[in-house]
């Protein structure tokens, strides 16, 4: 661990340190940001009626629309001279959310990604190559100033030109890798192009976010790269990469809880949701200055589970995120995420990690249609080993997920590659 004071804190001193925290988040919200008090008053509560951490329930939620309407400060809590950062979303619908840290926030995010890549094995004496991207997401320099923080090597190389990146990793030393997984793969499948196998490289583990993926993602980057592969969380909105992170345990990521308060509600209902069932998180920062989010709603699909871990760290666990609740995909009345027809390629195991989905409307009918790419050698076989692929896979979408999907298998690299997040789905429906 990287601190274990507050890591593996017993439980009853972490409760009240949530609260106290979250008093104090309150009070400086409803005192410092119209928006929130207008919210609390909307509901007729105000910061002296939440007696625990339970009552947060009383308050409204927060949105990331909240943040768009009120660009590009209006829910900061100090003067701009006190903000030393700012980063935004891509603002793919217009508007970007914008997000503030002073001095303070910053010494947090890097405390919450020192704890991330100590978790993966990160010490003093690693090399961390970091080609999540830098600028205005928060990827880049949120690794970056983490894996300073615990005394390691950076390489700064953010991403794009992949065939440098595996240059820099042989010939710098890199023992472990923070990008998205999709670009992980990518760059396995460049070293192999450059006739690089793993034990050309000291690569150990990496740490990998940003996007949904899947357990057999998880085992097909640890074949191709013979590396530890761990899931990390966060979103720019609460603070960046760093709200939650995998032990060695690989059974759930630890959630900061002496930094963010998380709750599973039905998406549909806001109803909270308790242990084990599987719902939308939503955080509220309880460190945060600049910028803090009271019950964020992240559209992200998990659940909790607050059973001991095995690796003695206290903080509660969400499970890796299954999709989100605005990227899920209703075909015919059927609930589909990417990441259960990847779980269900991979299992598969004939097929590479490549794979989109277009989605359209024939009249009134819903059509899913499953790009997959296959191997040099399975595309050049026999036509009859094609079909019988194809109708595997058809057959193990229908058993499954509950819907009929037509498969195309398509030749290799044919699926555009990723230097960031992938793009997953196609949806050509008209819904207007």
């Amino acid at each position: 661990m990287w601190n274990r004071k507050y890591e593996a804190m017993d439980r009853e001193q972490l409760e009240k340190l949530q609260f106290l925290r979250l008093k104090q988040t309150l009070e400086r919200v409803y005192q410092l940001v119209p928006f929130y008090r207008r919210r609390f008053e909307s509901v007729g509560a105000e910061p002296g009626d939440i007696r625990t951490t339970a009552d947060l329930a009383k308050l409204p939620f927060t949105v990331k629309n909240d943040l768009r309407d009120n660009y590009p400060y209006g829910l900061f809590t100090v003067d701009l001279n006190e903000v030393v950062r700012v980063h935004a979303s891509s603002g793919t619908t217009g508007i970007p959310t914008l997000v503030g840290y002073n001095r303070h926030d910053l010494d947090v995010w890097a405390e919450l990604m020192a704890r991330t890549l100590t978790a993966a094995g990160g010490n003093n004496d690693s090399v961390v190559h970091v080609a999540y991207g830098y600028g205005l997401f928060t990827g880049g320099l949120g690794a970056h100033y983490g894996a300073e923080k615990i005394g390691a090597t950076v390489i700064p190389i953010s991403g794009g030109q992949t065939r440098r990146q595996v240059r820099m990793m042989h010939d710098l030393g890199a023992t472990l890798l923070a990008c998205t997984p999709s670009y992980a793969l990518y760059i396995a499948e460049t070293m192999d192009e450059m006739g690089l196998s793993p034990a050309d490289l000291k690569l150990h583990s990496g740490v990998f976010g940003a996007e949904p993926w899947s357990d057999n993602m998880r085992r097909v980057i640890e074949e191709k790269m013979k590396i530890d592969a761990y899931d990390i969380y966060g979103l720019s909105e609460v603070i960046g990469p760093g709200v939650s992170f995998e032990c060695n345990a690989k059974d759930g990521l630890h959630i900061s809880e002496d930094h963010f308060i998380p709750e599973i509600i039905n998406p549909q209902t806001g109803e909270i949701l308790p242990d084990g069932e599987t719902g939308e998180l939503v955080i509220t920062s309880i460190s945060k200055e600049v910028l803090p989010v009271v019950r964020y709603r992240t559209r992200d699909i998990t659940s909790l589970n607050h059973e001991k871990c095995a690796c003695e760290r206290t903080h509660v666990r969400m499970k890796k995120v299954s999709g989100r609740s605005d990227d899920m995909l209703i075909i015919r009345g059927v609930n589909v995420f990417p990441s259960q027809v990847e779980s269900i390629l991979l299992d598969i195991g004939e097929t590479e990690p490549y794979y989109q989905l277009v989605v359209d409307r024939i009249g009134s009918l819903d059509t899913l249609e499953v790009l997959v790419e296959v191997s040099d050698r399975m595309f050049s076989d026999q036509v009859r080993g094609l079909e019988s692929l194809e109708n595997r896979i058809r057959t193990e979408i229908d058993n499954l997920l509950g819907i009929s999907a037509e498969i195309k298998l398509v030749e290799p690299k044919s699926i555009p590659r990723s230097e960031g997040k992938a793009i997953r789905v196609i949806d050509k429906r008209n819904f207007s």
